[in-house]
């Protein structure tokens, strides 16, 4: 499975080679398991601010900053783009529905597999199109030890946030790595579409309630059904970065 996928990215993107030396991580619904928190604050903020808004919609929009997903809801209800008030009026209102649903726990298997890949000298960053405080603060708490300020990109860091790849550049600028040079973990449909735009292969974790098919659409380069799996196969695929033909 990964040696086939490997192949076809290396040609598809006419690579040199592909070698890890970063892994690339999303956050919500990767690392912590926030997800469902997010689309129940979004559904209420939304609803409270007379918008029709479902749990599908908030997934199928992960991975975008939230005033980009307002400007979405906007242009489709009112045939025109949200004001920077109003944009920063829902996403306050979400930020609170947010906040009452408690804390997120970390991703079962997700300390594991980030201790292994630390142990074996890969970089590890974190790509968010979070802006959520609480979350941000957290990761060190629930990852102690792994990961860098300066090697996590969110919300707060670029202009134009994910299905667009600029997060996704920014974390290779980050790395100081190529694109065949690296490998993005992702649950997002939004979240796969900005690292494929940036060439880097994905790797899709399925650990939200939308069909697996939409992330391999997405162009997702392989789809797993979460992070145990992920987990269980790294070894898997490491081997088969390092035994798969360059040339």
């Amino acid at each position: 499975m990964f040696s086939t996928a490997i192949e076809k990215f290396i040609q598809a993107n006419n690579y040199p080679s592909f070698k890890p030396k970063a892994i690339l991580f999303d956050m919500d619904g990767v690392l912590m398991d926030s997800m469902k928190f997010h689309a129940k604050a979004w559904v209420e903020s939304m609803e409270e601010s007379g918008f029709e808004f479902s749990i599908t919609e908030a997934y199928m929009n992960e991975g975008s900053t939230g005033h980009a997903t307002i400007n979405r809801v906007f242009i489709r209800e009112k045939g025109r783009e949200a004001t920077e008030e109003e944009k920063k009026r829902i996403y306050k209102l979400k930020s609170e529905c947010f906040d009452a649903c408690g804390k997120a726990e970390r991703m079962p298997y997700a300390l594991e597999l980030l201790q292994k890949i630390k142990a074996e000298g890969i970089e590890i960053l974190v790509v968010t199109g979070s802006g959520q405080p609480s979350l941000l603060d957290g990761l060190n708490n629930h990852f102690p030890a792994i990961f860098q300020k300066d090697k996590m990109i969110t919300a707060f860091d670029v202009k134009h946030g994910k299905p667009h790849p600029e997060p996704y550049l920014m974390a290779l600028a980050k790395a100081n790595v190529q694109p065949w040079e690296a490998v993005v973990i992702e649950n997002a449909p939004m979240g796969v579409e900005s690292s494929i735009a940036a060439g880097i292969f994905t790797i899709a974790v399925n650990t939200g309630p939308l069909d697996p098919k939409i992330l391999e659409e997405k162009g997702a380069n392989v789809v797993l059904s979460g992070m145990k799996e992920l987990y269980e196969k790294w070894d898997a695929f490491q081997q088969a970065w390092h035994t798969t033909a360059h040339s």
